[in-house]
């Protein structure tokens, strides 16, 4: 039986306060959600930023070195281009000088010679004045012997004449002695344009002489490359020949023009870089004979023995190299550091990798795979 309130008592605002509190809670949690969704978000989004900045780290590291190695290569073949541009412009400054020296001399004589044409025509002026002078003269004379020979009694005509003889007879003395003068200046410059052109030909055989004897030296370095060629192709055959008595009829080793092949199985297993106890075997073999070569060979000599790695056309997939590049370059490292090891000087050793781009079987049979994966060694020069 349900209780009737009495109508005296008032309303009860507490039902309110709980639903506005009630919805006050609930909008503070949907805020929070909002809020804590929002920062998960934002943290996702910045992981993902922090990891693409990373690798963008990862690759301006790997360009930064490229990049070093690039302009270590480039400061070398600039020493060597400084070097010849420096002997070539020693060549040049030389031969320039020469040829300013021999400008000088023939400008020094064009200038002697410009003089002695003009003393020439000097000279030649002065005969014919003299020639004037001369005839006059003679046309003097022969008027005071038509005189003389009339018989003239003037003194006074024959004073003035007498006067006039001795005036022309001086003036043709001081010709003369100017034509002498000029005659010896002009033999003291005959003298020095003569010994400017020794001079000259002097110059010009030192400059023969020079390009006989640059001429000598290229043909006595070019004998001393050839004698160097052929004492290395002595040795080389030397190598070839112990090499074949040391490895002869051994399965998975062959020779291929000038270099011995190493079938990979012959020397790593399948797939890996380590050398089997087999191969460290064949290595030992190989450093043994390499040794007792390297003894008979002159210092000067610069023999390096090149260890080339090969790999076949397979994808490497997983494990610990990337790719052919680094297994094949990998053998032929661990080839060079087990010489070494066994006692072989590591600036006569060179490692190269090929990976699968220098085949020697072009099919795609097992067969030319095996043939493929390879350890070349080449005696060569540096």
């Amino acid at each position: 039986m349900l209780r009737r309130r009495p109508l005296h008592e008032g309303l009860n605002p507490w039902p309110g306060y709980v639903d506005a509190l009630s919805t006050l809670l609930m909008t503070t949690i949907f805020v929070l959600l909002v809020f804590v969704s929002a920062e998960i978000a934002l943290s996702v989004i910045l992981s993902n930023r922090t990891r693409a900045l990373d690798q963008l780290n990862a690759k301006i590291s790997a360009l930064a070195d490229t990049l070093a190695l690039e302009k270590s290569k480039s400061h070398e073949l600039e020493m060597r281009v400084a070097t010849l541009s420096r002997a070539l412009s020693e060549a040049q400054q030389a031969r320039t000088a020469l040829a300013e020296s021999l400008a000088a001399k023939e400008a020094e004589i064009a200038k002697l010679s410009g003089e002695r044409d003009a003393k020439a025509a000097e000279a030649a002026k002065l005969s014919e004045q003299i020639a004037a002078l001369t005839a006059l003269r003679d046309e003097l004379e022969k008027k005071a012997e038509e005189a003389a020979a009339r018989a003239t009694t003037e003194a006074e005509q024959k004073a003035a004449m007498a006067a006039e003889l001795a005036q022309e007879k001086n003036f043709s003395d001081s010709a003369r002695a100017q034509i002498a003068l000029l005659n010896r200046q002009l033999e003291e410059l005959r003298a020095q344009l003569g010994s400017l052109q020794t001079a000259l030909a002097a110059a010009e055989e030192a400059s023969k002489a020079k390009d006989v004897e640059i001429a000598n030296l290229g043909a006595r370095l070019n004998a001393a490359l050839a004698a160097k060629v052929e004492e290395l192709q002595r040795y080389r055959s030397e190598f070839f020949g112990r090499l074949r008595e040391v490895l002869a009829n051994r399965p998975g080793i062959q020779i291929v023009g000038d270099r011995f092949v190493f079938q990979s199985e012959v020397l790593f297993p399948l797939g890996s870089a380590d050398l089997t106890p087999e191969g460290v075997e064949e290595i030992q073999k190989l450093a043994s004979t390499l040794k007792d070569i390297a003894r008979e060979i002159p210092p000067d000599l610069p023999w390096i023995l090149r260890v080339d790695g090969h790999a076949d056309h397979h994808k490497v997939i997983g494990g610990q190299f990337p790719s052919n590049w680094e297994l094949s370059a990998q053998r032929a490292i661990n080839v060079v550091k087990l010489l070494i090891a066994e006692g072989i000087p590591p600036e006569h050793l060179a490692a190269a990798a090929f990976a699968d781009y220098q085949p020697i079987a072009k099919g795609d049979s097992e067969e030319d795979y095996a043939k493929n994966r390879r350890i070349e060694l080449r005696l060569t020069d540096r």
